[in-house]
C-alpha cells in the first residue's frame, strides 16, 4: 500500500510532483522574459532601475504606510521604503523612479505636511544608477556558485569514508537548485498575477532559501552516515529508509516552527517585508520537501542505477 514512509519505493511520484511545481514557474519566467519591457524573468523594482533615493529625516514619528501614501499620490505604485536606524531616529530611505528637482520639492512638502516635519539639513535626495543593481545581481550569482562549490567540498569531505561520497554532494546541490527554481518560479507566476516586483530583498531571500535547503538535507545525510556504520548488515535502501524515519520528526518540527514565525510576519509585518517573507516561506516548504523526497531518493536512485525504478531492497521499516 502507498505510504509516505515508502519514499524510496515511490520516488517517481515525488520526482514528478516536483516537476509539477517547477515547470509552470519556468514557463512563467520565460513568458516574462518575452513580454516584459526589461526582458527579465520577473518584474523588477526601483532597486534595479535608475532612479532617485530619498533619505528622509523626520522631526516626529513617521510610519511606512503614511510615507507610501504620499509617494503613491505622485504616481509611484510600489516605492521601496526602508527604516534606517532605530525607531526613535525617524529616519527612512525611499527608492523610486527618477524625479526632477521640482517634483522632489513637491514630494518633500507633501511629506512634511502629511507625515511629519522634515529635517531639511539631514534630508537628502540623490540619483542612483543601474550599475549598483547590476553589481548586486553579479554578487548574488557569484554567491550561489561559491555556495555550491563549498557544499560540494564539505559533503564530499564529511562522507569521504562512505561509499561514493561525491553522489551525496551532487544530490544535495540538485535539491538546492530545486528549491531555488520553485521559489523563483512561483515569484514569476505571482509577478504575472499580482504584479509582484523583485527588489534587493529578493536576492537575500533566495540566498536564505539555499541555506534552508542545505541544512535540512545535511541532517538526513548525517544520520545515513551514522547508520551506515551502525547497521552494516542491512541493505543500503533499508539504512536510508531508517535514517529518514529517524530524522523526519526533527525536520518537520523545526520547519513548522519557522513557518509559524513567517506566517505571523506575513499577517502582522510591514508591507515592505511581506514579499520577502513570502519567498522565504515558499523556500522553506520546498526545502523541507526536497530534503526528504528528492535529495535522499536521488542518492538511492544513483546507487541502483534507476531514476524511477521501484524499491529493490528489503521492506520498509514502516509499513502502511
Amino acid at each position: 500500500m502507498f505510504s509516505i514512509f515508502n519514499i524510496i519505493r515511490n520516488r517517481k511520484v515525488y520526482f514528478l510532483l516536483s516537476l509539477v511545481f517547477i515547470i509552470p514557474g519556468v514557463l512563467a519566467m520565460a513568458y516574462n522574459v518575452a513580454t516584459l519591457p526589461t526582458h527579465t524573468p520577473w518584474r523588477i523594482s526601483v532597486d534595479f532601475r535608475a532612479g532617485s533615493r530619498f533619505e528622509l529625516k523626520f522631526n516626529g514619528p513617521a510610519t511606512e504606510d503614511k510615507i507610501r501614501q504620499v509617494f503613491q499620490k505622485f504616481g509611484v505604485s510600489n516605492p521601496a521604503v526602508t527604516r534606517l536606524g532605530a525607531e526613535a531616529d525617524n529616519t527612512w530611505q525611499v527608492r523610486t523612479d527618477f524625479f526632477s528637482g521640482d517634483v522632489v520639492s513637491k514630494i518633500s512638502n507633501a511629506l512634511s505636511e502629511q507625515v511629519a516635519p522634515l529635517d531639511t539639513k539631514s534630508t537628502q535626495v540623490t540619483a542612483v544608477s543601474e550599475a549598483v543593481a547590476s553589481q548586486t545581481v553579479v554578487a548574488a550569482i557569484l554567491a550561489v556558485i561559491v555556495a555550491s562549490i563549498v557544499i560540494l567540498i564539505f559533503i564530499f569531505y564529511a562522507f569521504r569514508k562512505a561509499s561514493h561520497p561525491f553522489r551525496y554532494a551532487v544530490c544535495a546541490i540538485v535539491a538546492m537548485l530545486h528549491d531555488v527554481l520553485v521559489a523563483a518560479g512561483i515569484t514569476a507566476i505571482l509577478s504575472i498575477i499580482l504584479g509582484w516586483e523583485i527588489d534587493a530583498l529578493f536576492l537575500t531571500a533566495m540566498l536564505t532559501v539555499i541555506g534552508f535547503s542545505v541544512q535540512d538535507t545535511i541532517v538526513v545525510y548525517d544520520r545515513i552516515r551514522e547508520n551506515l556504520v551502525r547497521y552494516k548488515s542491512e541493505s543500503f535502501e533499508t539504512i536510508v529508509t531508517r535514517s529518514m524515519v529517524e530524522t523526519l520528526h526533527r525536520s518537520l518540527t523545526i520547519s513548522l516552527l519557522n513557518m509559524l514565525v513567517m506566517v505571523a510576519l506575513l499577517v502582522f509585518g510591514g508591507a515592505s517585508i511581506k514579499q520577502f517573507v513570502a519567498v522565504l516561506l515558499i523556500g522553506l516548504v520546498s526545502g523541507t520537501y526536497s530534503s526528504i523526497f528528492n535529495a535522499v531518493p536521488l542518492v538511492v536512485a544513483w546507487e541502483e542505477g534507476s531514476l524511477f525504478g521501484n524499491y529493490k531492497g528489503e521492506k520498509s521499516l514502516v509499513t502502511g
